[in-house]
């Protein structure tokens, strides 16, 4: 019968050809999905949208009209099952010399579903994103944030403004890709100014948005190895503590290079982000009690934590540590970086101990703020019942190699030196007592 249809296939120009697999597709899985417990894909359907939608070429009217059949194709299916079927044989990653046509097309469908509102597309690549590797979520990513800030300067915010309410998970997977793309470790890396604004926009209006992923998880799940996180919140904590320094990093080697300053000014925007990001996680602990998950899920990982300390280090040797303006940028990384810290480990999202935060930062200059976090809560013990005791499990994804193993951006770094006589040292005082208490 395949090879029936595949002759008739061949017959047909090319865009006529795609039109007829995509509609032997929702035909064919509609009735996997009615009539079999765990429907799937079969190779001899696979092999037909290889030949007939990946590889056969086409004009660009005939792509933008494919695009334009797929889009109908996904809004008029009413059931969500058969579209997250159709959508994992189009686009599931195979391994194979198809992977790079996969990645073209599913730029393409994306793009095209965020300006024309389609949001059974945006539902699926939600999925997809949930699913796939963390290098090739990075790249969809990236494509978008160039087709919206690149190729349409000023549409990013207007364009995308709605999605947060009609597909909060797919506006999640979005900033946790977002998140891991831009690590500002460049200036090509630090987030442009609109996508910032539009990651701003959408956690003020609502902060659970963070969490959407987390909460559509079954606690019994667990993710695939190399996949993004289950929530943004480590790169958000990322962004903000970072930002301070990266952005005077950027500013300095520009003027340097003779550049003038006209990037607009970030810093407001970081700061309404940090804010936000501090009232996600004091959302965790009910999510994370309702799930049975308190104490037992790190939604921050040690090794996201040593990264971003070792980053700040590399930033400081970048900086003059000793002018003044520096100074300042740093006071503003450190006091973030505690205050993050504080709020991530009574919510539970960080489950460390204060021993192991000590040596982490014991080589960044001093603040106040910090030392005070590190040395330990001011309230008793009990009143953060999984702070300063042993995480009752792990994970749900499988511990890896650290998340820059798997970057598309590969940088060569040098060695982090064991001391900074440039600057004061972080003394710790174990069991230091301070003369604040709070009155409730």
């Amino acid at each position: 019968m395949m090879g029936d249809m595949r002759q008739s296939l061949l017959r047909r120009d090319a865009l006529s050809a795609a039109k007829e697999v995509l509609y032997h597709l929702d035909i064919y899985l509609s009735g996997q999905v009615q009539n079999s417990p765990s429907p799937s894909v079969d190779t001899p359907t696979l092999e037909l949208v290889e030949e007939f939608i990946l590889h056969r070429r086409m004009s660009a009217l005939q792509e933008l009209q494919l695009l334009e059949i797929m889009c109908s194709c996904f809004q008029e299916q009413s059931r969500d099952a058969v579209r997250q079927l159709i959508f994992s044989a189009l686009f599931t990653l195979q391994g194979n010399q198809a992977d790079e046509s996969r990645m073209a097309l599913l730029g393409k469908l994306v793009s095209m579903a965020i300006a024309v509102g389609r949001v059974p597309i945006l539902e699926c690549a939600a999925t997809w994103l949930q699913r796939s590797h963390t290098v090739y979520c990075v790249r969809l990513a990236s494509g978008l944030v160039d087709d919206y800030c690149s190729l349409l300067p000023g549409s990013m915010v207007p364009t995308l403004n709605n999605i947060s309410s009609s597909s909060p998970q797919f506006c999640c997977q979005f900033i946790t890709a977002v998140t891991t793309l831009y690590d500002l470790s460049t200036e090509e890396l630090s987030p442009p100014v609109e996508l910032l604004q539009m990651v701003v926009s959408w956690i003020q209006d609502d902060p659970r948005l963070v969490l959407v992923t987390l909460l559509n998880t079954p606690a019994s799940s667990s993710q695939p190895m190399g996949s993004l996180d289950l929530t943004p919140l480590a790169g958000l904590v990322c962004w903000c503590v970072k930002s301070p320094l990266a952005y005077r990093r950027d500013r300095k080697q520009g003027l340097s290079n003779g550049m003038p300053d006209t990037k607009p000014e970030a810093g407001p925007l970081f700061s309404a982000l940090h804010l936000s990001v501090l009232q996600v996680l004091l959302l965790l602990p009910g999510v994370l009690r309702e799930k049975g998950l308190l104490g037992r899920l790190a939604l921050m990982q040690p090794e996201q934590l040593t990264s971003l300390i070792s980053d700040l280090s590399r930033l400081l040797e970048e900086l003059n540590p000793l002018q003044g303006d520096t100074q300042t940028h740093t006071q503003l990384t450190l006091e973030r970086l505690a205050q993050a810290l504080q709020v991530a480990m009574a919510a539970g999202a960080l489950l460390c101990s204060r021993e192991d935060l000590r040596a982490l930062c014991s080589h960044l200059p001093h603040n106040n703020l910090l030392q005070l976090v590190l040395s330990g809560p001011v309230q008793q013990s009990a009143f953060y019942p999984h702070v300063n005791t042993p995480p009752l499990g792990y994970s749900p994804r499988p511990l890896g190699p650290h998340l820059s193993a798997h970057s598309p951006h590969p940088t060569s770094r040098s060695p982090h030196p064991s001391s900074y006589p440039s600057y004061p040292s972080q003394p710790f005082i174990a069991g230091m007592a301070f003369p604040f208490r709070p009155s409730h």
